[in-house]
């Protein structure tokens, strides 16, 4: 009976996804042809590490192949004046972008690793601070470094972005198959972040991984501790987006890694369809990125590792699996950053909830405690 049920739960799960494919239409790499700039539009500077394959020298065209060694790039995004918070905007299909109405490229170079990190340590000399985006499951090269440009222009980020895109299929089917193609771009990614902190400081640069780009950033956290890697480590700001990590998992992966520098931060969301249907698939206990954060063994491990859950459930959700709140962050971020400075709510570990209307960011405790008053 309990097969024949897990079955069904497998089977349910497989329908949700299929259901999602259905709605979606994925841009193709033409999407990120050279065309001709707009003035006065903004512009955002991504740079690109890859371990997909090019689909063709010496172009920024990849597939979802494994490389031997990773790739890099440098394209120039236009972002188009009727941008929408949290949105990209996608030419229509078979359409040429057009900068008035789409995101688009308007310049961009194939680089080798040598001349890759010699531009990003160009790109922001006063500061060297930067921000590596590490996408999840079923997204394309195409995806990724635009999602970077749009996290980066709602943000207005003064970092200097950076899109890790490893060789997921790019296809809701491929789940299995994308866990694999992250395992291979773990050694990959634990090299970037070492060349990246050589020369900062610390805190120059924050990680950002999203659903299973969550747990590929944790493992390479984990190797980097094993190696012995600490000068890595204290370099780093880590911020976790619906992790798609097992929650035994997780605890056994902290328990090396231990207490980061800079609290870990882990934004979640409780009614995750996408990582509901992700715990189905893998038969395993919750995933990280759906955590309760008004449960109290939450709160309480939550402190035990130095981490900083915040949920983030009130955001309007972009997409219907609500998998991708955190690009809506990315929009709210300048306010965020001020309130949180002024209540240092995120220097200390615990569980917070974002209140959307407000903008802020408390404790479960004292959300209770304010309405007990009212």
């Amino acid at each position: 009976m309990k097969s024949a049920v897990s079955n069904a739960g497998v089977i349910l799960a497989l329908i949700f996804m299929v259901s999602l494919a259905g709605c979606t239409s994925r841009p193709g790499p033409d999407v990120l042809n050279t065309v001709p700039a707009l003035p006065g539009a903004t512009q955002v500077k991504v740079f690109a590490v890859t371990t997909r394959t090019r689909m063709t020298p010496d172009t920024n065209a990849y597939d979802n192949g494994k490389s031997i060694d990773s790739n890099y790039a440098e394209l120039n995004v236009s972002i188009p004046p009727g941008h929408k918070d949290s949105q990209i905007e996608w030419p229509k299909k078979g359409k040429k972008p057009n900068p008035k109405t789409d995101f688009a490229v308007i310049s961009q170079a194939v680089l080798d690793r040598e001349a890759f990190y010699a531009q990003v340590r160009a790109a922001n000399p006063a500061s060297k601070k930067v921000g590596v985006y590490v996408h999840g499951y079923n997204s394309n090269f195409q995806e990724s470094v635009y999602r970077m440009a749009q996290m980066s222009a709602d943000a207005k980020l003064t970092a200097t972005p950076i899109a890790f895109s490893w060789p997921s299929q790019g296809e809701l089917a491929g789940y299995v198959a994308d866990k694999d193609s992250a395992t291979y771009s773990r050694d990959y990614l634990v090299d970037l972040m070492k060349e990246l902190t050589r020369d900062r400081a610390v805190g120059d640069v924050t990680i950002f991984g999203h659903s299973m780009g969550g747990w590929l950033v944790v493992e390479a956290l984990r190797q980097l501790k094993l190696e012995g890697r600490q000068d890595v480590l204290v370099k780093l700001n880590v911020i976790l987006a619906a992790p798609d990590i097992d929650s035994d998992l997780f605890r056994t992966q902290m328990a090396v890694i231990g207490k980061l520098p800079r609290p870990m931060i882990i934004l979640v969301s409780k009614d995750d369809r996408a990582l509901e249907a992700s715990k189905i698939l893998s038969y395993s206990t919750a995933r990280v990125g759906r955590l309760d954060v008004d449960d109290p063994k939450v709160q309480a491990a939550a402190v035990e590792a130095g981490i900083v859950l915040v949920d983030i459930t009130q955001l309007e959700s972009t997409d219907s699996a609500n998998h991708s709140r955190f690009a809506d962050v990315a929009a709210l971020y300048p306010a965020l950053t001020a309130e949180s400075a002024k209540k240092q709510n995120l220097g200390n570990a615990g569980a917070f909830v974002f209140d959307a209307a407000a903008a802020t960011i408390s404790s479960p405790f004292r959300i209770v405690s304010g309405a007990l008053k009212q």
